[in-house]
């Protein structure tokens, strides 16, 4: 610890982003990556960028960008002035942390969630309850209905891949009117349902979305959240306080042209939901506990070997899933979805220890 550090820094915990290791041959099912490339009207957008434009500063409102993003909503009906744009969903929900949460109630989050929302909340000095999970791993809904400062939960939830319906989103927010409820939505495009069509009714709802996971944008760093417009305006106060330009030129001209391409997100989309359901399948075959997921990645826990025991003989094996250290989650897995090939190395791999 430097005598230089400030007392803020001092108390930090940080995130621990999943492992990038350079390894060659490396079956990378731990980082929810997509396992296919994007869109080729993104790159093509991306290299009709590179040029003398660069010595440019870009658009600090992305206004391209959020008129891609509203108009891919179509009948919702969602106005530029809804969406707000940052350098990944990560940076957006730093900015609602601090814009939106940070009051004199606690914010409600669950206990087995993104590990990123402490994290926030040591860094701005914000109270928080994490509140437990049921013995399903799954959102009880009474339990958000307290006075609080604010709730945020994924949905479907991470690392669970549990969804939360619609019904009871609309409960809590309709029970919650005095307090904002964010909805991190980085999943949704894997088998969820969007809280979008309640954003005109609640002007409570922030919903916050990426383009890493569906779009296969991970590497370019966008995410987006859509809200009621006094929602919006706090969030961007907040940004032209920190950082004018988060979106450099490349990341607005990709993300823009990976929206309007819904063939290639449509594709891709499905072809992960198929590989899941395969892999769920193949998991429960061999005696694992697949929670149901409606993300690209599952949880799975073996009821007669330790979780922590069989992520290492995987990663013996070139095979690197995602372990947790939390007590309630120590034996399960996180195992993001690859493509065919890639779940099929993760099975025989485990056949092969199992046996």
């Amino acid at each position: 610890m430097s005598r230089y550090w400030s007392r803020v820094v001092q108390g930090l915990k940080p995130y621990v982003p999943g492992e990038q290791p350079k390894l060659p041959d490396l079956v990378k099912l731990n980082t929810n990556e997509n396992p296919y490339g994007p869109s080729p009207l993104a790159i093509h957008a991306l290299r009709g960028e590179i040029g003398d434009a660069l010595r440019l500063y870009p658009d600090p409102n992305a206004d391209r960008l959020k008129q891609a993003i509203a108009a891919s909503f179509g009948a919702q009906c969602i106005a530029p002035r809804q969406v707000f744009v940052g350098n990944g969903s990560d940076e957006v929900l730093a900015h609602v942390f601090l814009a939106l949460l940070k009051h004199e109630r606690p914010v409600l989050f669950p206990d087995i969630t993104y590990s990123f929302y402490p994290v926030y909340c040591g860094l701005y000095g914000i109270d928080y309850t994490a509140v437990p999970l049921n013995e399903k791993f799954e959102i009880r809904t009474d339990d958000y209905l307290v006075r609080n400062g604010g709730i945020i939960f994924p949905n479907p939830n991470a690392p669970t891949g549990c969804f939360l319906p619609l019904s009871e989103v609309e409960r809590l927010l309709a029970g919650n009117a005095d307090s904002v409820v964010v909805i991190d939505e980085a999943y949704v495009d894997f088998g969820g349902e969007s809280a979008i069509a309640f954003v005109a009714r609640y002007p409570n709802l922030l919903i916050v979305r990426t383009l890493s996971k569906s779009h296969s944008l991970a590497g370019l760093r966008v995410g987006f959240a859509i809200g009621q417009a006094d929602l919006i305006e706090a969030l961007e106060r907040v940004k032209n306080s920190f950082n004018s330009y988060p979106l450099g030129r490349l990341a607005i001209a990709g993300a823009a042209a990976a929206i309007e391409d819904q063939a290639h997100f449509e594709r891709t989309r499905r072809a992960v939901i198929a590989s899941r359901e395969a892999l769920v399948r193949d998991l429960a075959a061999l005696g694992f506990e697949v929670l149901p997921s409606t993300a690209n990645f599952v949880f799975a826990r073996h009821p007669d070997r330790d979780g922590g025991e069989l992520a290492a003989a995987l990663r013996q094996r070139g095979i690197i899933v995602r372990h947790f250290q939390q007590a309630r989650i120590k034996q399960f897995l996180r195992i993001s979805v690859g493509n065919d090939a890639q779940c099929r190395a993760l099975v025989g791999a485990l056949r092969e220890i199992l046996r």
